[in-house]
């Protein structure tokens, strides 16, 4: 078995991940991590979440130089860490011969000028940039297989560019057009720390990152055209349904467009083609993407749902570790 870290597990993200990791055949989950000065530090993680109790009662242990070099000695370290920490923390953990899967958006991008623009800060570490592969599952399978660090997509561009990309690839989108991406998540996008962004009484359903979004240029960079993306917050806890219209090239007729999803689609597992309009309840607490679309005249309206902390997360890491080390993409997934 290959032993696994989590870095950064006392979140959402990482709890998520702790339990699909603690109950996959293949991985064996040898320590969990938080930051040295973090509140959560030596409690148990089921007593943060009892839902793991039974299933992961491992204490949070803070991040100190000495606990670095125990994390060092593993096959696997995931990072659900800021974005800044994994930009640090990942070359020391490739340098020591580690398999990094980051969470975060450190490394997602391969363009220098993307990070202070978009995130905020310089990037520090572009060899290591330039080395890592985009965690898009479906789409780079063959480059996850030759790379140690991978670069998990996020949850808005995880929904929107499995709708995508087939008609991307395929040429079927209008030349200079826009695809258009209405997204709506649930408040665990937030993260686990409190605020009034994320408090019950507060959350409604409202846009934010109007223009500004950074995963904007994600989707947009990894399509290789631009997007309008808008983001929402929804009043539920978890899960994300993009809805997508999109302009299609000339002479694109309904059997290309069936093609082009049932090419990409039949033989995976994870994402489906499915025959309704999916919505956050059918994908909740699993590894999905239910994809369906449907066109008048030259506007395609596809509709995405995925569960943000699965399939936007924890589940589509374990998905990219499977394709890493040349397991069943799905295994301890479904």
């Amino acid at each position: 078995m290959l032993n696994v870290a989590i870095i950064g597990a006392s979140g959402y993200a990482g709890a998520d991940l702790s339990k699909i990791i603690a109950q996959h055949k293949e991985f064996n989950l040898n320590g969990l991590y938080v930051s040295a000065e973090s509140a959560d530090g030596n409690k148990l993680l089921s007593d943060l979440y009892p839902r793991l109790r039974g299933i992961v009662d491992m204490p949070l242990n803070p991040l100190t130089d000495e606990a670095l070099e125990e994390v060092k000695k593993n096959d696997i370290v995931c990072l659900a860490t800021a974005h800044v920490v994994s930009m640090r923390l990942a070359p020391k953990l490739i340098d020591a011969g580690c398999k990094v899967f980051d969470l975060s958006g450190a490394y997602r991008v391969k363009e220098a000028e993307f990070y202070p623009k978009f995130y905020g800060f310089e990037h520090e570490n572009l060899s290591y940039l330039e080395n890592s592969v985009y965690g898009l599952a479906e789409w780079n399978a063959e480059e996850i297989k030759k790379h140690d660090l991978i670069a998990v997509a996020g949850c808005y561009p995880t929904a929107s560019l499995s709708a995508l990309k087939p008609l991307a690839v395929n040429n079927l989108i209008k030349k200079d057009s826009m695809p258009i991406i209405n997204a709506v998540s649930g408040v665990t996008g937030s993260g686990r720390k409190a605020s009034l962004v994320n408090s019950f009484c507060e959350v409604s359903l409202n846009a934010y990152g109007v223009f500004g979004h950074r995963h904007r240029p994600e989707i947009s960079h990894h399509l290789g055209q631009k997007v309008l993306f808008q983001p929402h917050l929804g009043n539920f806890k978890r899960g994300i349904l993009a809805t997508i219209y999109v302009q299609l090239a000339d002479n694109v007729t309904d059997e290309m467009i069936d093609n082009a999803y049932h090419k990409a689609y039949d033989n995976q597992k994870i994402v489906r083609v499915v025959k309704n309009w999916p919505s956050v309840k059918d994908v909740e607490f699993t590894p999905y993407c239910d994809i369906h679309y449907a066109r008048e005249d030259n506007t395609l309206v596809i509709c995405s749902a995925i569960d943000n902390l699965q399939k936007g997360a924890a589940a589509h890491t374990v998905e990219c570790m499977n394709i890493r080390f040349g397991f069943d993409v799905a295994e301890g997934l479904i």
